[in-house]
């Protein structure tokens, strides 16, 4: 009965928290569909709600916006209003942050986020993952008397958050694994290893593998 119990659980458990966690995402985007007029809305037309018709709309919106801010007058428009939110107090502050975190993250030249890192944290002779974010330059690098990498320690099982801590680069050890690999291993509290499936079982089907 405990073999088959895991067994169940193995297959269940993964199955409903992906479906949660699809449903909140979709959930998040079905709110666009409030930006249209109240008659035009699925609900108004159709005379029922059709879950996901928001995520159509939101990536429709968001291509769009690119496709309009990508031109000469887009990008005018964009300095326009990026000079309107400067003058205004705390939130300058928050949009200029934001900003510059999403262009270091979509940036194809970007380093951010790009190797998995091994550090010795919170002392030495403790290991732990990270990820780099950045290279300090100037009066962080300068005051530090060495090559420094910032990079980001995230917590466990919530990866959004951390620590940010700035290492010299020689007791920093890098990565061969991708940092979707790095992520599955902190989110899993490190049940999950490097190429290992969360049954411990390689390929295996991990059912299969209470079963046996």
């Amino acid at each position: 009965m405990k073999r088959y119990l895991i067994a169940g659980l193995l297959i269940w458990v993964p199955l409903i928290i992906t479906v949660l966690v699809i449903r909140v995402l979709v959930d998040l985007m079905d709110n666009s569909l409030l930006l249209l007029p109240p008659e035009w809305r699925p609900d108004a037309l159709l005379g029922m709600h059709i879950p996901g018709l928001g995520v159509v709309l939101t990536l429709l919106i968001v291509f769009l916006t690119g496709m309009i801010l990508a031109n000469f007058v887009g990008r005018k428009l964009v300095e326009a209003w990026d000079s309107i939110l400067a003058r205004i107090p705390f939130v300058r502050t928050i949009h200029s942050a934001v900003k510059q975190v999403m262009e270091t993250l979509f940036s194809p030249n970007g380093r951010s986020f790009r190797k998995v890192l091994l550090i010795e944290y919170p002392r030495k002779g403790v290991w732990t993952l990270a990820f780099q974010t950045g290279e300090p330059e100037g009066e962080i690098r300068d005051k530090a008397g060495c090559d420094v990498v910032t990079v980001f320690v995230p917590t466990t099982p919530n990866p959004t958050s951390g620590f940010v801590i700035i290492v010299p680069r020689s007791e920093v050890i890098e990565m061969d694994m991708p940092v979707e690999e790095g992520l599955k291993i902190i989110m899993s509290l490190g049940v999950v290893g490097h190429n290992t499936t969360a049954a411990g079982t390689g390929d295996q089907n991990p059912a299969v593998a209470t079963q046996s």
